[in-house]
């Protein structure tokens, strides 16, 4: 059987919320926007580049985001020691370039869980908390902050990525 990507649900965030909920809001939101993307697709599609010359699948933005919040929540944030998602032999890219079909199902749920465990990470944490990156002191509130402009940036290719596809388009 072929597997499909689920259909996924927008979790809204709040107009009027205090700092902290209004950004966990948001990045959920564009999380799950991304997720909406993909729905009904098969790994087959999400594969698909559709913009050449870009490299650009949904697949691979799936892969790179769950890269990204592993990075800055797990890595940079908890300075959890972790091992890369992806070939680092294989280049910088390799979230994009490296596709295989065959696990889009498993490129999905390491997303999901990503997230999950960024969540779980934060949750006792202050937006104000800081850690050393390159030298140079960040908070978790830049974190979200940084997060969810990555995550805007992205549900614009996925939005290009998806109409050429199949002619799906929406918010």
């Amino acid at each position: 059987m072929t597997w499909t990507a689920p259909s996924a649900t927008r979790t809204p965030g709040s107009l009027v919320a205090p700092e902290r909920e209004m950004l966990t809001g948001y990045l959920g939101w564009f999380r799950s926007t991304l997720l909406q993307k993909c729905a009904g697709l098969t790994g087959e599609q999400l594969a698909e580049r559709t913009v050449e010359p870009s490299n650009l699948s949904l697949l691979g933005l799936v892969r790179h985001m769950a890269k990204v919040e592993r990075t800055w929540f797990r890595q940079r944030f908890a300075g959890q020691d972790l091992e890369p998602l992806y070939d680092l032999a294989k280049g910088k890219d390799a979230d994009f370039e490296d596709l295989d079909p065959a696990t889009a199902a498993e490129d999905y749920a390491r997303l999901v869980e990503e997230c999950r465990l960024a969540d779980e990470i934060v949750a006792g944490a202050s937006l104000d908390d800081t850690f050393t990156h390159n030298g140079e002191v960040l908070s978790l509130r830049l974190v979200h902050v940084h997060m969810i402009g990555e995550y805007a940036r992205h549900i614009g290719h996925a939005d290009l990525v998806r109409e050429r596809l199949d002619g799906v388009t929406g918010a």
